[in-house]
Parts: structure tokens; C-alpha cells; sequence
């Protein structure tokens, strides 16, 4: 790696956070990534990564979609929903078309296919930091929103001391809503979050799978519900 973009100064890098699970490429990119100019931590689960998120919001994110103990797109989910805008780096092993429009729909701004070249990686961060021009720390740091929490490494939803488990599909919709207090959220956005690309999904399906949500935050005490905005889609308030 090059060191001539480094920066001696820490309170001028801009911060990154990565979760990686393999320990030899977390540390080359904790190594490699450093000496580009970031301020590196890196964290080894999903867990790790939205408890390091709420402490302190960084400015980039980095996110390994396979990761131990979740799905990587479900904890750009989680982050989204928890009011963590930061622009997301994915890295995954998998190039099927699928799998990168699922990244994207999940949140994610950018996706680099293993192997890959740190100098891309830091490239990519870049030009993230160039079109967002967020500063840390100004994404909302709070593990709730709207009252209710959701864990992507074991896909609950709790509040009021409540939980409630949801399926893979639930979580997605879930977390596509709390995303956007407040808003409405189209039919059509919701869908491609929480279904595969290609898949047959029939007229119905999506209203089922809402009435399921609304039933189980009933189940939570103080929980917001989910509307229904004729013609458009659902939001959750």
C-alpha cells in the first residue's frame, strides 16, 4: 500500500468502521486502510458492528455480507434504521447479479468482490466521503427507534420488554420501515428490500407478510404500527 496519502493528524482522518471475520484480512485492512489516511477501528461480528455504531458514528463503513453471526445486508439494515446514515462498503465473495442489487436495496452505496486490491477499497471509500460530505458523529447514535430495537444476528424485534423473533423476510420489511420513521415507503421499494431479484412475488404476498408485522408489534408495548398509504405502500409511525 501507498503511505503517501497518510495523514499524522487523527482529528483530520475520517473515520471507518469495518466488520470483517476472517483476523488475517481484518488486519491487513486495518493496516492497510490506516496508512491511506482513515481512522480505522474493525470488529470481527454484526454485533460488534452496530455496538461500535451507537457508541460513536463513523464518517465510512465497511461490511462483509458473510458475516459469523448475521447477514451483512441486515445489519445495513439494522444500521439504517437505527439512524445511521454513514455511506456502506460491502465486501462479499459473491458476484451473482442478485446478490449485488440485494446489497444496494439493503443500503449499501458500493460493493468490491473478493479478492480485490486495497488501493480500490480506498479508492471507493473516497469518492463515498467525496458525494455524502457527512461528518462524524452526525447520524443518530440511538439502539431504537420509534420505540422498538431490531437485532439482525438473532432477527428479533423487541420494546417495552417485549421480543418478538421474525423470519429473514419480516426483518427486511421491518427494517426497510423503521429506516424511514414517519415516511411512507413504496410497495415497490419494498419488495426489491426484502425479496431476491427475479423472484415471483405474488400481488398479495407483501400484504400478508405486513399483516404478520403489524400483529407482532401489537405484542410490544408502547411499539409503533404500520399504516397503510392508499395507492403508494405502508409506513410505520
Amino acid at each position: 500500500m501507498r503511505e503517501r496519502r497518510a495523514i499524522l493528524d487523527p482529528s483530520m482522518q475520517p473515520s471507518l468502521l469495518i466488520v470483517e471475520d476472517d483476523l488475517p484480512l481484518r488486519e491487513t485492512l486495518v493496516r492497510g486502510l490506516g496508512a491511506e489516511g482513515f481512522a480505522v477501528r474493525a470488529v470481527a461480528s454484526g454485533r460488534e458492528l452496530l455496538e461500535r455504531a451507537s457508541e460513536g458514528p463513523p464518517d465510512v463503513i465497511v461490511i462483509d455480507i458473510g458475516l459469523p453471526d448475521a447477514d451483512g445486508r441486515d445489519v445495513c439494515q439494522a444500521l439504517r434504521a437505527r439512524g445511521v446514515h454513514a455511506p456502506v462498503l460491502f465486501l462479499t465473495a459473491r458476484d451473482a447479479l442478485t446478490d449485488r442489487l440485494g446489497g444496494f436495496s439493503a443500503g449499501g452505496d458500493d460493493y468490491v468482490t473478493k479478492p480485490f486490491d486495497l488501493d480500490e477499497v480506498a479508492a471507493r471509500l473516497n469518492a463515498l466521503l467525496r458525494r455524502t460530505h457527512q461528518p462524524s458523529g452526525s447520524s443518530a447514535s440511538g439502539s431504537t427507534v420509534g420505540g422498538i430495537a431490531l437485532d439482525p444476528t438473532q432477527l428479533t424485534v423487541s420494546g417495552g420488554g417485549a421480543i418478538r423473533s421474525l423470519t429473514p423476510t419480516e426483518f427486511r420489511l421491518l427494517a426497510a420501515l423503521a429506516g424511514r420513521v414517519g415516511k411512507a415507503v413504496s410497495r415497490l421499494e419494498l419488495l426489491r428490500t426484502a425479496w431476491p431479484h427475479g423472484a415471483i412475488v405474488q400481488d398479495n404476498t407483501l400484504d400478508v407478510y405486513i399483516a404478520r408485522l403489524r400483529r407482532k408489534l401489537r405484542e410490544l408495548p408502547e411499539a409503533p404500527g404500520i399504516t397503510t398509504v392508499h395507492g403508494l405502500g405502508y409506513r410505520l409511525q
